[in-house]
């Protein structure tokens, strides 16, 4: 009985650090919901609200970064760059509703692309960019110009959205591709209808998105979770040998002792 104390107790032990690394809070997770606020705000018009979390989320990040350096340099540049963006939003007296809410959604998705090791938020925004695109794409292929170019300013807009966030999880090869493809559709827009050239370079940049998005949705679970995963496996295992182990022993010196006293 001694020993099934004692192994419950080991258990305990080693348990205890793993769960508080798996519920650990990182500080980019409190920058993560920072700019989640701040989004929020801006959504319901509350710009002086907005503003004021993210100068805070200004001041937090400049904290983080200088005590623990755990950003890139191309994650700080782009960090900036989005804040930047946001806080002439939030602070704008005369700019469109749907453009301060755009940049602060393009904000939100970079610092979720940097505290987010796997599905981050902008690949959510996946069945909107094909579905403007693949409209875009029949429309061409039908003649029908009017409609091409106003489904693919929409898909141009919400590319935009995510683009930075892009820049973060997915290889400079993959988006020079793709951005390659984009650029030379937008530069000959005016020729892409009825235009089996252009319809094929289409064809191609549609397959290209596809495979970014099915990439990202290969990615699994949090590596940290996995750690606690296997380890506490590990340790489940160990345990039922121990136990069985410490029951054949069991066994064993029973039998010992009735065959004794059979001899006696």
């Amino acid at each position: 009985m001694k020993y099934k104390w004692l192994l419950l107790f080991l258990i305990s032990v080693m348990l205890t650090p793993m769960t508080a690394y798996a519920h650990e809070h990182r500080p980019i997770e409190k920058l993560d919901s920072i700019s989640d606020e701040a989004l929020q705000m801006i959504k319901f018009q509350r710009y002086d609200d907005g503003k004021k979390l993210l100068n805070y989320f200004s001041e937090q990040f400049t904290d983080i970064s200088n005590k623990e350096h755990p950003f890139t340099m191309d994650e700080r540049r782009i960090i900036t760059v989005s804040h930047d963006e946001a806080l002439e939003a939030a602070a704008s007296s005369n700019m469109e509703y749907e453009e301060r809410v755009q940049r602060l959604t393009k904000f939100r998705l970079v610092v979720d692309a940097i505290a987010t090791s796997h599905q981050p938020l902008w690949t959510e925004m996946e069945n909107q960019i094909m579905r403007a695109f693949q409209e875009a794409r029949e429309a061409a292929s039908t003649g029908d110009s009017a409609h091409f170019h106003s489904n693919f300013n929409t898909f141009m807009s919400l590319y935009n959205v995510i683009y930075p966030s892009m820049k973060i999880d997915v290889s400079a090869e993959n988006i020079q591709r793709i951005d390659a493809r984009i650029n030379l559709i937008d530069e000959y827009r005016s020729e892409v209808v009825n235009n089996v050239k252009n319809l094929q370079e289409l064809e191609g940049l549609e397959s290209d998105l596809k495979n970014l998005f099915d990439n990202m949705d290969e990615d699994e679970a949090d590596p940290s979770l996995w750690w606690v995963i296997i380890s506490t496996g590990s340790i489940i295992i160990l345990t039922l040998s121990y136990v069985g182990w410490r029951k054949y022993q069991g066994e064993k010196e029973i039998r010992k002792n009735r065959s004794r006293v059979h001899k006696d």
